[in-house]
């Protein structure tokens, strides 16, 4: 406890945390972590995430991020995050019980509106739903709109790279995009750009990597992974470990996977023009600015991977998908311009720009609150 106390206070500053819950069920080997972390605008939203190595600093740099994102797309919600300890390939009826038990433990957690993320997926929130009636992203068939399925975050990457393309110097039009984490995010940005005549020349998951210079057929990589299958059992292309996808030459480079894959230690392997980030907290921020020096642009995780969270709080204010899908674009277009234009303008880094923005709009609500100016 001592240390996660000290975690707590590390992270904490006058936007957060609102309050930090632990949960543990030794019977069920549950162990779980909801961070909110600010809540001004109204109830937080943030995803679930399963893996079996995530952290109490994870879950707090997550939350943030959801703050900001929240924010920055000028959403009635507030930012939070949990994170469960564990294989989300379990066995499937493990898994039901240890998140629907989650879900019952954070029940009194009011402030707080799960959606799905890594390891969790729509039936994990008609699970959660069911028990508690708090979660977005569910299934179409009760009401939800899912937001992993139809790519809500790949469309917004999508509408991010619109605009940003003109910025860096590229005609999305043929552009090579490279895809690091081909699941829910990577795949159907892969697919939305695709459609805008952008060329997939490489794409990776936990299994292995496939690259073609000349391209690689998207709905023959799509149709790999729902068998189960990963992308390197692809017959065309050259194939190569996950982590060979940094050093593929591209146009866009796209991490839609895990925290800090773009680090000072291998920021200079990148060898494209623009990144784009589909995960969320994919890069520090010393390898970002390290890659700035070198002319890359980077779009910020909460500017341009926003898609998501946007049509769950579409979903949970009872909105279509049609409705989503608009909103989505409008506003990732809107946020993308405003946030490269103010960079410019200032000779800062785009998330510089965009931190002072949401941060701007975070305060702003904060001074509506009941405690405002208290002292």
């Amino acid at each position: 406890m001592p240390e996660a106390s000290e975690t707590v206070f590390r992270f904490a500053d006058e936007l957060g945390p609102a309050k930090v819950l632990h949960v543990y069920e030794p019977a069920l080997d549950l162990r779980g972590i909801v961070v909110v972390d600010n809540a001004a605008a109204g109830p937080s939203i943030g995803g679930v995430r399963m893996a079996p190595d995530v952290s109490l600093a994870e879950c707090f740099r997550l939350a943030r991020a959801m703050t900001l994102k929240n924010a920055a797309a000028s959403l009635p919600h507030g930012g939070g995050k949990a994170v469960v300890f564990g294989d989300p390939a379990m066995p499937p009826d493990r898994k039901e019980r240890l998140m629907r038990a989650f879900a019952v433990a954070i029940r009194d957690v009011t402030d707080y509106i799960a959606g799905p993320d890594m390891g969790t997926n729509e039936t994990v929130m008609a699970w959660l739903h069911d028990e508690i009636g708090r979660s977005v992203g569910l299934p179409a068939e009760v009401g939800g709109i899912p937001l992993d399925e139809i790519g809500a975050t790949g469309w917004g990457l999508t509408a991010a790279a619109r605009i940003a393309c003109p910025v860096a110097g590229l005609e999305l039009k043929g552009a090579r995009i490279a895809v690091q984490g081909f699941g829910a995010v990577g795949k159907h940005a892969a697919r939305f750009l695709a459609a805008e005549g952008a060329v997939l020349v490489a794409a990776s998951d936990s299994h292995g990597m496939v690259a073609d210079p000349d391209g690689l057929d998207v709905a023959a990589l799509i149709a790999l992974k729902a068998e189960g299958r990963s992308v390197a059992d692809l017959t065309a292309g050259r194939k190569g470990a996950p982590d060979d996808i940094v050093d593929v030459d591209c146009d866009i480079w796209i991490p839609a996977a895990r925290p800090d894959v773009i680090r000072e230690d291998n920021a200079e392997r990148f060898r494209a023009r623009m990144i784009l980030e589909g995960a969320n907290i994919p890069a520090t921020e010393a390898a970002e600015e390290a890659l700035r020096a070198r002319g890359v642009l980077v779009v910020p995780d909460f500017i341009a991977n926003s898609g998501g969270v946007t049509c769950a709080a579409v979903e949970y204010a009872g909105g279509t998908e049609a409705t989503a899908f608009q909103v989505i674009a409008e506003k990732i277009a809107a946020n993308t311009r405003l946030v490269l234009e103010a960079a410019q303008a200032e000779g800062v880094s785009p998330r510089r720009a965009a931190v002072a923005l949401a941060e701007k709009r975070v305060r702003a609500a904060m001074g509506y609150g009941r405690w405002a100016g208290a002292s």
